[in-house]
């Protein structure tokens, strides 16, 4: 039976359609997620109209980088969003307060620690990636602009998690989309009319993390009151729990850039227009299927409050309802690449290596992500069930063994003149095979946990109490 939350806390995701929830969470997240990948997809393009292959080929290297220290800052909100979540699932404001105190800490210090410590190495990881001469220049520049940032963009994250825990999907879209507003008002001006090239997108950048932040401040400290006055005794107790989810999280996310790294070397073989070509997906992907980025982060708010309240029935059901969602859209977004495959190639003036590798993803390759959505989705599940390392395993397994021999197979079947497809439909079979894997071991998990006895206190995140369902009659659960 759904059940408000205790102390008069609505939490408003254990009532009511929970495929409702998904839909609606999904919808607001994607509008300001979509904003900022449609932004940095005009970023690339207004980089293409320069007419030069290299500034293009180093966006994608430098995006490369970036998109490890995304994944990084994505790891740690997960920690944050799932245990604020929980706290007001049951009832626990203050709770709340505190821990989201606490997570804002840990994200600003451990964002702006590891950019300043990466930094004097970006020049080695560019080249260990593949680029090489003037685009390898151009990339370390853009990105000794733009890393010393990523604090902000990791506080605009987090700001944005907990507005998402508390229920706010409003607010929680108007951090994202601030700072895509403000990334499509500057972005021309700055490349075009004051002619700063590649050093006015990394300009843009930072300001438009800035505004993120900003946003987020407003929206959790001063409308709901979700952040206090923090102490050494408060971050004390918080960091075991926020560390419990945030490390095997971190870990987990990680997983994706390291695989597309791996990725982006192997197609460096082929030329910086194979490149140019593969940093124009990388843009592309994120605003075609911006819904599975957001429905990954929303299904952990609506999840974690029915763990809090002990409903696991709405649990099961919101993984039901999202694979539904997901299959819907994902099908959806695949036949709309293939029939815009032309225009997008056009669009970007892409020619001979990267045209024939965004053609190929477009009409191949992205019926793939319909599966990749399904991973996402687990993510959240196992974060918030009490079992984030199956979320690492998967994703490590699925970056490495779903990734490395898949792209060096279809690279070899598709032959020297189109090795650089073959990759990316290696990755593709790769990937689908660990979502089935993926979902199959989730549900294994939600049956064992319904098994509980309903008075069993849950478990804490990443208890080292929290049994293999495969092992054990038992299972864990916990507050992505």
């Amino acid at each position: 039976m759904n059940r408000p939350a205790a102390g008069g806390v609505p939490a408003k995701f254990t009532q009511g359609s929970t495929m409702r929830h998904v839909i609606v969470m999904t919808a607001t997240g994607s509008i300001g997620l979509v904003a900022i990948f449609v932004v940095d997809l005009l970023n690339l393009f207004y980089i293409a109209q320069l007419g030069e292959q290299e500034l293009a080929a180093a966006i994608g290297y430098a995006g490369t980088l970036l998109f490890f220290l995304t994944s990084f800052s994505i790891g740690l909100s997960i920690a944050g969003t799932a245990l604020v979540a929980r706290a007001l699932g049951a009832g626990d404001r203050e709770k709340a307060r505190r821990i989201g105190t606490s997570s804002l800490l840990l994200v600003a210090v451990s964002m702006t620690v590891l950019s300043l410590c990466l930094l004097p190495f970006s020049a080695r990881l560019l080249g260990l990636i593949g680029a090489t001469g003037r685009t390898l220049a151009i990339a370390d520049r853009f990105l000794w602009f733009v890393m010393p940032a990523t604090g902000f963009l990791g506080l605009g994250m987090m700001y944005s998690s907990i507005l998402r825990a508390v229920g706010d999907a409003q607010r929680a879209m108007w951090v994202t989309l601030t700072g895509g507003v403000v990334t499509a008002i500057l972005d021309p001006i700055l490349i075009f009319v004051l002619g700063l090239g590649v050093d006015g997108a990394a300009i843009t950048s930072i300001i438009s993390r800035m505004a993120m932040a900003a946003i987020g401040l407003h929206g959790v400290t001063y409308v709901h009151r979700l952040t206090t006055r923090p102490t050494l005794a408060g971050i004390a107790a918080d960091i075991r729990p926020l560390a419990g989810i945030a490390v095997p999280a971190v870990l987990t996310n990680v997983a994706t850039p390291v695989g597309n790294g791996v990725v982006t070397a192997m197609i460096a073989r082929y030329g910086d227009s194979a490149v140019a070509g593969w940093a124009v997906l990388g843009r592309l992907v994120p605003v075609a299927f911006g819904a599975f980025f957001a429905l990954s982060g929303s299904v952990g708010p609506i999840m974690g409050q029915n763990v809090g309240a002990r409903l696991f029935s709405r649990v099961r059901q919101t993984l039901v309802d999202s694979l539904i969602f997901l299959s819907l859209y994902g099908i959806a977004v695949w036949l709309a690449l293939m029939a815009l495959s032309p225009h997008i190639v056009a669009l970007f003036d892409a020619t001979g290596g990267a045209a024939a590798v965004i053609s190929f993803f477009c009409v191949y390759a992205s019926l793939g992500w319909a599966f990749n959505g399904a991973v996402f989705v687990g993510n959240a599940a196992f974060n918030n069930l009490g079992f984030p390392t199956y979320s690492t395993a998967l994703n490590w397994g699925r970056a490495t063994i779903g990734t490395i021999p898949f792209a060096y197979a279809g690279a070899w079947l598709m032959g020297p003149a189109r090795g650089a497809e073959g990759i990316i439909a290696g990755q593709a079979v790769g990937g689908i095979l660990f979502a089935i894997l993926s979902m199959i071991v989730c549900f294994r998990v939600i049956d064992r946990i319904a098994l509980r006895a309903p008075d069993e206190p849950p478990l804490p995140p990443a208890s080292p109490s929290a049994q293999s369902p495969f092992t054990s009659g038992k299972g864990a659960t916990a507050g992505s």
